[in-house]
């Protein structure tokens, strides 16, 4: 009887060493040097460049999960309590002490955080909190755009308060007092995070309620944001696009409706070196080069609708003229042309200035536009956005809006940690290897019985001939593909 051959395990050790300073006080700002000495075991073989993310990122997130659970334990949280025998309560009780704790956190760093929206201004402190909660959660490979959208803020029973005015609501087909509240935001398609926005009011005096205050000094950011509240709607939106870019927001494309869509517009976002996707209507006065001439949307639709028929969610695509750039050369851009989905007989165009895009590409890209409706949604109906907070002053309305803002970034980055299965850490890179593992062998089998049924078939031989034939080839083979072939056989 063949003895046993006992498999081996190799079990990696690192041994680190670890110096910081941290801060002793935190009024005086005294700083004391820490150091410290620890370990690290795996399974997995570590070497100087994955160090780093398996060692110290992964370890460490795990001692954060601890740290919070002991933190909940010196609050006075017990897990053996008189709601542990029914699950629902035992974690319904497990989140309030998590809201609690996290509410204690919010009052100790009340005053930090206080001094940090005054160091940084509204916008800054949105900057910083978006830097600060993105982190290395998102994948920097997908993606990402920027998406631009705005919404009624509502103040219709008020009358003092200050620039209010009379704005239209497309929702309700009239004139409502308020604002508008125009946003940018980051989206890789599965979360959303608001960069910046402009409570606008209207450019005419005639629609405008009530004055700015004189009492402002025009050297203070107060006022400045008061002049950018009455520039036009496409100004202010070029204004946040430029703020993104000067801060290096990761993102390629630029998403928003038709309401923004003008040829001047696409060329101007160009010149910020991103690409445009967009909704386009169908307006008389707006002309693209096609075939040599100037058509409105409606014609150059009249000359391609016929191209595809039948069912097909793509009516039809082409590519336009918008213009030209400093140099004069043409501006070329991507119009397709897809089916209403509520009215069959009607057909809607989206543009893209990208025009190496697919069709399908396009589409799929500018469904991410929807993640801004979703926002404005959540905003109004959940964090009591121009509801909870009735001030007269504008900065105090600005003020209000920066926090449900800064509300909805936690919520949002909270809500990536818990559906990510990347932040679980380790386990994730683990199961990842081995999908691919098991894709890599599946595609072996398909090359095997590929080759099999070509020998049996082209050159009629017999199974014998063919396994003798297969077993002289993976005789041939490197090692590590004779391991993969030899599990092949076995699952087949």
């Amino acid at each position: 009887m063949a003895e046993k051959v006992k498999k081996k395990e190799i079990l990696n050790v690192v041994i680190c060493y670890e110096t910081w300073e941290e801060d002793h006080s935190r009024t005086s700002g005294e700083k004391e040097e820490k150091h410290t000495r620890y370990a690290w075991l795996s399974s997995r073989q570590i070497n100087h460049k994955n160090v780093f993310f398996r060692c110290t990122k992964i370890g460490r997130y795990r001692w954060k999960i601890e740290n919070n659970i002991l933190v909940e334990k010196h609050q006075g949280y017990e897990y053996e309590h008189c709601f542990s025998y029914s699950w629902n309560a035992m974690k319904g009780f497990h989140y309030l002490m998590k809201i609690g704790h996290f509410l204690n956190v919010l009052a100790l760093n009340s005053e930090l955080l206080a001094d940090k929206v005054k160091e940084l201004g509204i916008r800054g402190f949105i900057k910083y909190l978006t830097l600060a909660c993105e982190g290395s959660v998102l994948d920097k490979n997908r993606v990402n755009v920027l998406i631009i959208g705005d919404s009624i803020y509502s103040r219709n029973r008020s009358k003092v308060v200050e620039i209010l005015a009379r704005v239209r609501d497309h929702v309700a087909q009239k004139y409502v007092k308020g604002f508008r509240l125009l946003t940018l935001g980051w989206s890789d398609g599965n979360t959303f995070i608001p960069l910046g926005f402009n409570l606008l009011s209207a450019q005419t005096s005639e629609n405008r309620l009530q004055p700015m205050n004189s009492e402002i000094d025009k050297r203070s950011i107060g006022y400045k944001r008061r002049i950018s509240s009455l520039a036009k709607e496409t100004d202010a939106m070029i204004d946040l696009l430029k703020q993104a870019v000067e801060n290096n927001i990761p993102a390629k494309y630029v998403l928003f409706d038709s309401w923004f869509t003008y040829p001047s517009i696409l060329l101007k976002i160009l010149g910020l070196n991103l690409h445009v996707i967009a909704m386009v209507k169908g307006m008389k006065k707006i002309y693209y080069s096609f075939q040599g001439k100037r058509m409105s949307l409606q014609s150059i639709y009249s000359c391609v609708r016929k191209k595809r028929g039948g069912k097909a969610k793509i009516l039809s695509s082409v590519v336009v003229g918008i213009g030209t750039d400093n140099d004069g050369n043409e501006v070329l851009a991507k119009i397709v042309f897809v089916r209403d989905r509520n009215r069959s007989r009607n057909w809607l165009a989206i543009i893209s200035t990208d025009t190496t895009l697919s069709d399908e590409e396009i589409i799929r890209i500018y469904g991410k536009r929807w993640d801004i409706e979703i926002f404005f949604k959540i905003c109004k109906s959940y964090l009591n956005l121009a509801k909870e907070f009735q001030g007269r002053s504008y900065d105090s309305i600005v003020a209000h809006t920066t926090i449900v803002f800064a509300r909805y970034i936690m919520l949002a980055v909270e809500n990536r940690n818990n559906k990510d299965l990347r932040t679980i850490g380790g386990l994730f890179y683990y199961f990842c290897d081995e999908l691919q593992d098991i894709k890599f062998i599946e595609a072996l089998q398909l090359l095997i019985d590929a080759l099999k049924t070509a020998l049996r078939e082209k050159l009629v031989l017999s199974k014998e001939a063919i396994s003798e034939f297969l077993d002289y080839f993976m005789s041939c083979l490197p090692t590590f593909l004779k391991e993969k072939l030899a599990l092949c056989s076995c699952e087949s």
